[in-house]
């Protein structure tokens, strides 16, 4: 095993929260608080939910499509904050292209985030304007060494924030949901989307554990509230069952669903920005997933994030990426994926 990653389980191992000392129960949803930057106070708070009551005044008549950007940054490289802030600078100047529609609601979510990549995210300007922050610290984690987080744009009513940590699960993974308000239709009032952000077990365990877990997942995708549904993460893809995950839960793989197809240079989103030695021994993968059911149309399915590098003023931090083995100073060892949806029937937020 590459000493990198033994180190990180090591440090995963050491810092997992313990069952008697955590206020959840696993495969349960555990509510938890979400944030606001409010620029008076020069601080983030914690913000209510909107009631399920709510009257369709409240929500925005002006959102009829999303867009999931969804990547993990790689807690196992040094020099969390310089390459947690370039990322971020390269989120801030897609969402800066795309800042023309208007009518497109914003979702990021983020996985392998360390407690200082928190801070590094909160400070970012674009992100106290336009979004709320699931996660100031690491209180909701199952571990105090990473966990996930997702940025939701303000513009969207918010219904719920949660998570659900997986009973089986070697590496405190879990799934976060964000439940926003859909507009009312004939057959019922105060249906909900439900946005979701997971990290599912890495490497190969026998028995097989992640499919317990998109089970989970799968389960809170079709509640009966939930109009429609998007998960997104680093769903660790390596084995055969992995590519039919989505259809043995009953929801669609953006990717597969926009043509594409399996062990292909055009899906991988994992190995093409990994060290040499790990890239000449596992090759690439399509770790990288988006899955969505419900009252949606997927519009596009891409990648992004690459060659996205440390910035050239921190020449130190570059050269000891590169004495890592890496053929440039990666920000992380994944791309991106980007999905975008609309409402069907023209159905707005």
């Amino acid at each position: 095993m590459d000493a990198r990653v033994q180190k990180s389980i090591q440090l995963a191992i050491a810092l997992k929260k313990q069952p008697d000392a955590v206020p959840w129960q696993p495969d349960k949803p555990w509510p938890q608080r979400y944030y606001s930057w409010d620029a008076e106070d020069e601080a983030w708070l914690p913000v209510s939910p909107t009631s399920t009551g709510s009257s369709d005044s409240t929500r925005p008549s002006d959102i009829s499509a999303l867009v999931v950007y969804s990547w993990n940054v790689d807690l196992m490289l040094p020099f969390a904050e310089s390459r947690m802030d370039a990322a971020l600078a390269h989120l801030g100047q897609l969402l800066n292209q795309a800042s023309s529609t208007t009518t497109t609601a914003v979702v990021i979510n983020l996985q392998e985030c360390v407690p200082s990549d928190l801070i590094t995210i909160s400070r970012q300007p674009w992100v106290r304007d336009g979004f709320y922050m699931t996660d100031l610290d690491a209180t909701s984690w199952g571990s105090w060494a990473y966990g996930t987080t997702t940025l939701v744009d303000k513009r969207l009513d918010v219904l719920s924030c949660f998570r659900v940590h997986y009973a089986k699960s070697n590496m405190e993974r879990d799934a976060l949901f964000v439940d926003v308000g859909m507009p009312v239709t004939r057959s019922a009032r105060d249906q909900r989307l439900r946005l979701g952000n997971s990290h599912l077990e890495s490497l190969i365990s026998e028995p097989p554990i992640r499919p317990s877990q998109v089970q989970v997942m799968g389960s809170y995708m079709h509640e009966n509230d939930v109009s429609a549904a998007v998960v997104t993460g680093d769903f660790n893809a390596i084995q055969p069952f992995d590519r039919s995950l989505h259809s043995d839960v009953g929801v669609k793989d953006a990717y597969l669903e926009q043509g594409g197809v399996e062990d292909s240079d055009e899906g991988y989103t994992w190995g093409q920005q990994a060290g040499s030695a790990l890239r000449e021994r596992f090759g690439c993968s399509r770790m990288d997933k988006a899955y969505f059911c419900g009252a949606l149309q997927l519009q596009s399915f891409e990648r992004f994030g690459a060659d996205v590098e440390v910035r050239e003023e921190h020449k130190t931090q570059r050269d000891r990426l590169l004495s890592l083995g890496f053929e440039k100073a990666w920000v992380t060892d994944h791309l991106g994926i980007k999905a975008v949806f609309k409402f069907e029937n023209s159905l707005r937020l």
